[in-house]
């Protein structure tokens, strides 16, 4: 039992490592300056006090110091630079499947895909000085690790990703928004990355809740053949979070053809949710470069500041 368990964490190191290798690399080249654009410190804080020069705005006089030094004295503010990002990550059953395949030859799940992205963001995060706090969520929070800085924080969120079994089986995204919303008190950018197989309630008006107290982003996860069935005849299948078994004859056009708009509409629907909450909103395919697409989503937000 021992040496299985050894054996078990070299391996989980060594993804672990893996993981930092290739995501490190690209926050510091690729990515650094376009977060710092995109995410910049929200807000004011105090800095100092200072005599009051003509011209100053009367609103930022402290009475309290002007009262007691008997001359006119001004508060300092200046721009908030630290964040807090936090990431919320389904790892619900459905998030384990792919069929693409990666650079190793081995299939490239939708969980995988995530964990790359939170490694990319974090580690992008601690560069800007930013904490990086982590949800892990199916039907119920999985997983919560406070906002933190520094590499080692960065590390244990990329090993509870790969290695955090949970216990739920569905998606509820209505339940972890309204905990999240009652959860963060200060404002953050919150990362929601999922494949939005939603098992739960509408989600609708708890994300709108959150999207008004924070700077929402939904990263909408999905795999290739999600898009569309293959012609292979009559098959079973099984829904990874309910459990169900059915049989589904994919050599009709018209099941296939039901099956894609089904995911046309379910990603649409999608979108919509976000947009209309007032939040950003990104599809990533397991098959693309997500460095391009979360380029474009820095280049966007900066582009509206």
């Amino acid at each position: 039992m021992t040496e299985v368990t050894t054996d078990r964490t070299a391996e989980l190191l060594k993804r672990v490592r893996k993981i930092e290798i290739k995501t490190r690399g690209l926050s510091n080249q690729v990515f650094a300056g376009g977060y710092h654009s995109a995410f910049k410190g929200r807000g004011m804080s105090f800095s100092e006090v200072r005599a009051y020069q003509y011209g100053d705005d009367v609103r930022a006089i402290d009475w309290n110091v002007t009262a007691r030094l008997e001359e006119p004295f001004i508060k300092v503010f200046e721009e908030e630079r630290e964040i807090t990002v936090m990431l919320v990550v389904d790892i619900s059953p459905s998030t384990v499947f792919g069929t693409q395949v990666n650079q190793e030859g081995m299939a490239q799940m939708k969980q995988d895909l995530i964990a790359e992205i939170c490694a990319v963001l974090s580690f992008s995060a601690i560069n800007n000085n930013d904490k990086v706090g982590t949800l892990l969520f199916t039907d119920r929070t999985e997983k919560y690790l406070a906002p933190k800085k520094g590499r080692n924080h960065i590390l244990r969120i990329i090993r509870e990703l790969i290695d955090t079994h949970p216990e739920g089986q569905g998606t509820d995204l209505a339940d972890v928004l309204r905990h999240l919303s009652n959860l963060l008190k200060k404002r953050s950018v919150v990362f929601v990355i999922s494949d939005f197989m939603n098992t739960g309630p509408d989600y609708a008006d708890a994300l709108s809740i959150l999207q008004r107290k924070q700077d929402v982003i939904g990263l909408h996860i999905y795999d290739e053949r999600e898009t569309t069935l293959p012609n292979v005849g009559l098959v079973r299948v099984r829904d990874a979070e309910s459990g169900e078994q059915v049989w589904v004859d994919t050599a009709s056009k018209a099941t296939r053809q039901a099956y894609a708009e089904w995911f046309q509409d379910h990603q649409a629907r999608t979108r919509e949710r976000f947009l209309r909450a007032g939040a950003d909103f990104l599809s990533i395919n397991t098959r693309e470069s997500y460095i391009q697409a979360l380029m474009n989503l820095f280049i966007r937000r900066a582009a509206r500041r």
